[in-house]
């Protein structure tokens, strides 16, 4: 179950342009979740949008999004999802945080996009 919810974000995110989409497996790690889905756009808009099609595609897949955080201000939207957390973030504030590097004891999961022929 958790691994549809984990493609659907990756999908949602994907269609919607996000860029450096990488997913790190927290299983393990953190309590907070079991994966993190990372990825950034380059304005305002497209941080919100992205954020939008996450949280619509969940819905329609009758999943419960437990609390988003920084939509407005849209420089590092949080989608808490449960076993899922996406981070969404505007491209400046990415190289900033750096979760990646944060949780670089975290392994990267390979989604398969089937998307991009």
């Amino acid at each position: 179950m958790e691994h549809e919810l984990l493609n659907l974000v990756f999908k949602a995110a994907d269609d919607k342009r996000a860029e450096d989409l990488v997913v790190l497996n927290m299983q393990g790690i953190s309590l907070l979740a079991d994966y993190f889905v990372i990825c950034h756009a380059n304005s305002d808009r497209q941080v919100q949008a992205i954020a939008r099609e996450i949280q619509e595609k969940v819905h329609e897949a009758n999943y419960t999004v437990k609390r988003v955080e920084g939509f407005d201000a849209a420089r590092w939207v949080l989608i808490d999802l449960g076993d899922v957390v996406a981070h969404v973030f505007h491209r400046d504030e990415r190289s900033y945080y750096n979760l990646e590097r944060l949780w670089g004891d975290a392994p990267e999961l390979y989604v398969e996009d089937d998307t991009h022929e």
